[in-house]
């Protein structure tokens, strides 16, 4: 397979920036991911594309809005709306197995790896910083880990996911990865952070 380049070019230099002098609050890095992968059922058929993604990532999911899970593997899912997920994880085969397994009369699914960038975020200060970018309650008892919300800074549409008690990944379009990049590092310096 070819190598994906990353699109945030020498914008995204690893160390330490912002006011660290206490150390930082956040770290921030790219998390590469094999797959990246959008499921949505037919109207009607939101049971069953659940059952199917459960059954062939081995996750436990809901069709609750905004659940998610994740597993061993590192594969993870999260409700992006009515019987809507997004897919992620290291293994490059992910797209073609769920494409490959999903039946046509159930639902569809698109391949977006080449189309999305993932942050990672992470540290004491990660909620503080979150909050200055998007109206949502990041909370752990209202945003708990593995759940997901759909959400926008200013016009750029940004997917969240949980991915710990202090970690979450943001999937943005790959044409405003760098401009995102930006952002979320304006929105860190107060707090200090180190990009890896």
């Amino acid at each position: 397979m070819v190598e994906r380049a990353s699109p945030l070019g020498s914008d995204f230099r690893p160390g330490s920036h912002g006011d660290f002098a206490e150390g930082t609050g956040v770290t921030i890095l790219e998390a590469i991911k094999g797959s990246i992968v959008e499921a949505n059922a037919w109207p009607g058929e939101e049971k069953t594309l659940t059952e199917n993604l459960s059954a062939i990532c081995r996750l436990k999911l809901s069709a609750a809005p905004g659940s998610g899970a994740a597993n061993r593997e590192g594969t993870c899912a999260f409700n992006i709306g009515p019987g809507r997920f997004l897919l992620s994880g290291q293994d490059e085969a992910l797209a073609g197995d769920l494409i490959a397994a999903i039946d046509e009369t159930t639902g569809t699914v698109t391949d977006l790896s080449h189309g999305r960038t993932v942050f990672a975020i992470e540290g004491s200060q990660v909620e503080w910083v979150l909050a200055k970018l998007f109206a949502l309650d990041f909370s752990l008892p209202a945003f708990p880990v593995h759940a997901g919300r759909a959400t926008a800074h200013h016009d750029l549409f940004v997917q969240i996911q949980r991915r710990g008690e202090k970690r979450f990944e943001l999937y943005v379009f790959r044409s405003f990865a760098r401009a995102f990049a930006k952002t979320l590092r304006r929105a860190s310096e107060d707090v200090g952070y180190t990009i890896r």
